[in-house]
């Protein structure tokens, strides 16, 4: 069964939904109305300055109102795998194995982008 509202009570929705509202979340932001509607204000996040602090847990890790952060280890007791990680940019195509998955995949990103691209061009 399909339900038939007239125009005025969905276009009243949106203007009744769009006007200035607080948002429950982590920070305190507030939507204000703006030219073309509701603009949300950016939330400031407190940050951890304390230097010993910084070195000795991991900042942000307690979620929960009370608690604390997770302690950091030793760098002996973390797997051997994790200093190995990648953490700069990836390998050019040339350094890939063209045997290798991790090839393929890269070689067909390539090809959406260039595909995207060449979608987007105007066309005669």
């Amino acid at each position: 069964m399909l339900l038939r509202m007239p125009r005025n009570f969905i276009y009243g929705y949106f203007l009744i939904r769009n006007q200035s509202t607080v948002i429950p979340s982590i920070g305190k932001s507030k939507k204000k109305a703006g030219k073309f509607g509701a603009v949300a204000e950016k939330i400031q996040l407190p940050v951890e300055t304390d230097a010993h602090k910084l070195v000795k847990f991991l900042c942000g890790s307690n979620i929960q109102k009370e608690g604390k952060d997770i302690e950091l280890k030793p760098d002996n007791e973390y797997p051997d795998w994790l200093w190995k990680l990648n953490t700069g940019k990836p390998k050019p195509l040339e350094e890939l194995d063209p045997d290798s998955k991790a090839y393929w995949l890269r070689v067909k990103k390539m090809a959406m982008v260039r595909n995207n691209k060449l979608s987007k061009l105007k066309k005669f």
